[in-house]
């Protein structure tokens, strides 16, 4: 079963990154953009952490020993590129001995109008039986990141999957629950548009996240 968190539900500081990272005027700067997309991973990757599993441990301190809850794992950390990349800096802030990997995939645009969506590069650790944490920070029709999905679990195969987005569709969240196999994922998202356009731009959304984060792209 695909289970979806919806972070903008419930009233938390993280709704003030959501907020300025949908502001025109606030998207202007592209150095507070980046942050607030890597802080929005950080606040994920936290509420991630308590779906994991713990082992005691015992650690020595200068005046005694401790007891202390640690991951039994670190997880598995990938992001579409260029995109993705605050969302993943932030996550890997917290899960800092993760491995990690990385996907180019775009959309290719036809004279039409139409497009699909073609997966060039994907460099990625071996996946089996390990958490794998997979962000893109615009989740619009779902077909990038299925594609990314299905490219990645070809290899190896995850014991559970958790997709990080700051905004989604709804039509690109139905997408995924229909056709995610395996369906043992978990999507966290910080916000969830209804309207997603012909050409699958989220609406009101908050524009290209990788061109408001590193620049326009040619």
């Amino acid at each position: 079963m695909v289970h979806v968190n919806h972070l903008a539900k419930n009233n938390s500081v993280f709704s003030n990154f959501l907020a300025e990272i949908r502001d025109v005027k606030q998207q202007k700067d592209s150095m507070r953009f980046r942050r607030n997309l890597e802080r929005m991973g950080e606040i994920m990757a936290y509420e991630i952490s308590k779906t994991l599993e713990y082992q005691i441990v015992e650690t020595e301190t200068p005046l005694g020993t401790a007891q202390t809850s640690v991951l039994k794992e670190q997880p598995v950390i990938a992001t579409i590129l260029r995109a993705g990349l605050p969302l993943h800096i932030g996550i890997l802030n917290m899960f800092d001995k993760a491995e990690n990997a990385f996907i180019g995939a775009y959309r290719r645009h036809h004279k039409d109008n139409s497009f699909d969506v073609a997966l060039e590069y994907l460099a990625s650790p071996d996946l089996d039986n390990k958490i794998l944490i997979l962000c893109d920070p615009m989740l619009a029709s779902g077909s990038s990141l299925l594609l990314t999905y299905n490219s990645l679990i070809s290899r190896s195969k995850p014991r559970h999957t958790h997709i990080v987005s700051a905004v989604a569709s709804q039509q690109g969240l139905d997408h995924l629950k229909k056709n995610l196999n395996p369906k043992d994922c978990t999507i966290w998202c910080g916000d969830i548009d209804e309207e997603l356009t012909a050409q699958s731009y989220i609406v009101p959304g908050l524009g290209d996240a990788g061109d408001l984060a590193f620049g326009i792209k040619q």
